[in-house]
């Protein structure tokens, strides 16, 4: 196998990866698609960078490349990440309750391995306990079929669910020792409410009609150009109704983008 990823070729990876997904891979990512895609070609025995491409060129079944892509995807979340915004959801949806609304929907956009949508749906728990006849659903998509196995698993070490109140971690979870570290197996009661699908936020028009309360779609339009992220917007913003919220990274904003949207507060927007 080659043991160097040349400019051509790493531009063909580039233009490839931007078609099927609109994840724009920049300049500075040329040594992680060669560690990366390095580990694919020793498992298939290739011998270099062209002859994998050539392999994921051809791919008329689509599952070669969906391992590509979880290859090179970055998933990096946690339990109650940013948990203000978590905050934020409570005390509408609280709101919501009060006013009568027992209908509600919920999309996580970049589920990554299932912590976004699984604090969620213990956030919604909490919030609806004692309200009658409340119903909650939460659909979690993500590109990655690697992650989404995981979020179907729901096991998460130790040191991962630290983040989880010790009371909610009690009352939605269960552990188990494995080896010197307790696992901890998210319940029944937290499945129950999420539907894990694989979905490509590059391509809509999406399946869903709506309407939904609350989008939160956090750090993965910082992978996308403006295009793509207005195609984006567009959907979310048909699927939402009105007033309800879409939830973005802090690193993300929608200034210029999408009139659609208000501001509210940093990485929060109300649909016009």
């Amino acid at each position: 196998m080659g043991s160097t990823l040349d400019i051509g070729t790493f531009d063909r990876f580039r233009t490839l990866v931007y078609e099927q997904t609109g994840i724009s891979l920049g300049p500075h990512k040329e040594a992680l698609v060669q560690a990366r895609v390095g580990k694919r070609l020793r498992a298939l025995g290739l011998r270099s960078y062209d002859d994998y491409l050539d392999l994921l060129e051809a791919d008329e079944t689509g599952g070669e490349f969906t391992l590509f892509v979880d290859a090179i995807c970055t998933n990096v979340t946690s339990f109650f990440r940013e948990a203000h915004q978590f905050d934020f959801i409570a005390e509408r949806v609280s709101e919501w309750l009060d006013e009568g609304q027992r209908r509600f929907r919920f999309w996580s956009c970049a589920c990554s391995s299932g912590e976004e949508p699984y604090s969620l749906a213990m956030t919604l728990l909490d919030v609806a306990n004692g309200y009658p006849d409340v119903d909650i659903r939460i659909l979690a998509t993500d590109i990655s079929t690697r992650v989404l196995d995981r979020c179907l698993d729901g096991c998460y070490s130790e040191q991962r669910v630290t983040t989880v109140p010790a009371e909610w971690r009690s009352k939605w979870m269960t552990s188990a020792p494995v080896g010197k570290e307790a696992v901890y197996r998210v319940g029944s009661e937290l499945r129950d409410l999420v539907l894990f699908r694989r979905m490509n936020l590059a391509a809509p028009p999406f399946p869903m009609t709506g309407p939904l309360d609350i989008v939160m779609c956090r750090n993965v339009m910082i992978y996308f150009d403006d295009p793509v992220r207005i195609a984006l917007l567009d959907e979310i913003h048909r699927m939402l109704r009105p007033g309800g919220f879409l939830i973005v990274g802090h690193a993300e904003s929608l200034t210029g983008i999408n009139a659609g949207f208000k501001y509210l507060k940093p990485a929060t927007y109300v649909r016009r």
